[in-house]
């Protein structure tokens, strides 16, 4: 429908005298703007050097018909029939300052639901056929909490996975993990300083906190963090060593429980630990491309309209951007890729320009094959959160909570139900208030576009009634449920008699 629509504004746009006007049709951002919405008449506008609602108008009579739109017959639904769209459309409105939104029709909707249930591969296409797509996302960071913008780009990653199966690609799903760096240093040093041997996932967040405000106002501290960051590295302390196991190994455990509850299973798993020595191989490797300066090894990015970056400490050890360069080189050696996209917050995009145009300096085959997908940030009522500070809603506790609120929305109709054992009414009421709060996160995050920020309305998310996940999942229940008493009663569905 997206394209007979751009067809016939091009139609429109030729008969009003801008013929190679550029424009674009595309999804409105809130639902009360239509189905479809298009920019035509002000791109037309500046060429024809006309008020461009005026050229919206015009626009709108033309895909209307030559005789505008006529009343629909009783028994076809909706307001209107138009002539150009047949039934496909039902309104045609003018907005803003020029802005043309189209409404799909009941039959329009109709067909597409159909043919969505007829077709086991509705809405796939081969526009990636045979073609191997990497795609990187979520990325926790052991010794730091997994918090809501971590939900954020598991559920854009996800769906973009998704989306790109669907267009015939094979996607290798993988997660890059910092495990060494200087948030481990900050939060083994907290760790020491509480005095916690044995750490819970709880005592992990704590002592990032510690570690890292200890690192800002204590010169001494800062000193010893730094040192304890190299001594991380070489792994020359048992101790430490110990330490830093129980850690890792406790954070990953975790992250996998909470991976299994959003629905996401990786192929690939990725580690700083393993990219830090590749990325400082490839750095020295290339003194053409990174130079000397002040004991640091850096890239000069200003000819290429980019920023200088540090690549390898003065303390020799490599930076976020010679892991990066690392783990480019262990994809294509764990797995060649026709294409590597990374999912990430926004926040990184200028330091991502360096990394990749470092990139394809070293690897001109990779040149091309580097997508990154920026996202916006998650963000409580008061602000950006920051694990420094310690003001960071995890994912799981913000799971725990929708859980709750779904659960207790759920009681009076499972007290009502017929199911009879209560132990199986239990584990079915947190089987589905888990699932809800999953899908109340996920729809919340996608229906904003990836590209903007968030700020969370747990009441909004959960509303069923209105534009959320648990709406959506309770329609599809409750038609599911309607499905079944009609077949309970010998009632047989018809495809060309259900109800628009």
């Amino acid at each position: 429908m997206q394209e007979k629509i751009h067809s016939k504004i091009k139609e429109a746009l030729i008969e009003l005298g801008a013929p190679e006007v550029a424009f674009v049709v595309e999804r409105p951002s809130a639902m009360e703007h239509g189905d479809y919405a298009t920019n035509a008449a002000l791109a037309a506008a500046k060429v024809l050097k006309q008020n461009p609602k005026k050229v919206a108008e015009e626009l709108k009579k033309k895909l209307s018909g030559e005789n505008g739109l006529a009343e629909r017959s009783e028994e076809v639904r909706g307001p209107f029939r138009r002539e150009v769209f047949s039934e496909a459309i039902d309104r045609i409105e003018v907005a803003g300052a020029g802005f043309i939104n189209f409404s799909l029709s009941r039959e329009a909707i109709r067909e597409e639901i159909v043919k969505a249930a007829q077709e086991k591969e509705w809405g796939g296409n081969d526009l990636y056929a045979d073609r191997v797509v990497m795609v990187e996302y979520t990325d926790p960071n052991p010794f730091k909490e997994f918090h809501i913008g971590h939900l954020m780009s598991n559920a854009i990653g996800e769906a973009i996975a998704r989306v790109l199966e669907a267009s015939g690609a094979k996607v290798l799903r993988a997660n890059y993990q910092g495990d060494v760096g200087p948030h481990v240093a900050k939060g083994i040093f907290g760790l020491q300083k509480l005095g916690i041997a044995n750490p819970t996932v709880e005592d992990l967040g704590k002592a990032y906190v510690e570690g890292a405000q200890l690192y800002e106002e204590s010169e001494k501290d800062k000193v010893a963090i730094d040192k304890l960051n190299q001594t991380i590295y070489e792994k020359n302390d048992p101790a430490i060593n110990a330490l830093y196991e129980k850690g890792r190994k406790l954070s990953l455990a975790h992250f996998e429980e909470l991976y299994a509850v959003l629905g996401t299973k990786f192929d690939y798993y990725f580690f700083e630990s393993e990219t830090g020595p590749l990325g400082l191989e490839i750095v020295r490797a290339h003194p053409e491309i990174f130079e000397q300066s002040e004991g640091a090894t850096i890239f000069r990015g200003e000819p290429y309209g980019l920023h200088t970056r540090v690549f390898i400490n003065k303390l020799g050890l490599p930076t976020y951007e010679a892991k990066e360069l690392g783990l480019v080189e262990a994809k294509q050696e764990r797995a060649a890729c026709d294409l590597s996209l990374t999912v990430t917050a926004s926040e990184t995009s200028e330091y991502f320009k360096v990394v990749r145009k470092t990139a394809e300096l070293v690897f001109p085959d990779m040149e091309n094959k580097l997508l990154v997908r920026f996202h916006g940030l998650m963000k409580l009522q008061s602000g950006k959160m920051s694990s420094r500070e310690g003001n960071v809603v995890t994912g799981e506790s913000l799971l725990t909570n929708l859980s709750t609120v779904a659960k207790e929305k759920m009681q009076e109709r499972v007290l009502r139900s017929d199911l009879e054992e209560p132990g199986l009414r239990s584990d079915l009421v947190n089987q589905i208030a888990s699932q809800v709060a999953v899908g109340a996160v996920k729809y919340q995050v996608l229906k904003q576009g990836s590209g903007r920020d968030i700020i969370f309305d747990p009441d909004k998310s959960l509303s069923i009634e209105g534009d959320s996940g648990p709406y959506l999942q309770y329609a599809r229940t409750r038609a599911g449920s309607l499905v079944k008493k009609a077949k309970e009663a010998g009632i047989e569905a018809a495809a060309d008699e259900a109800p628009a």
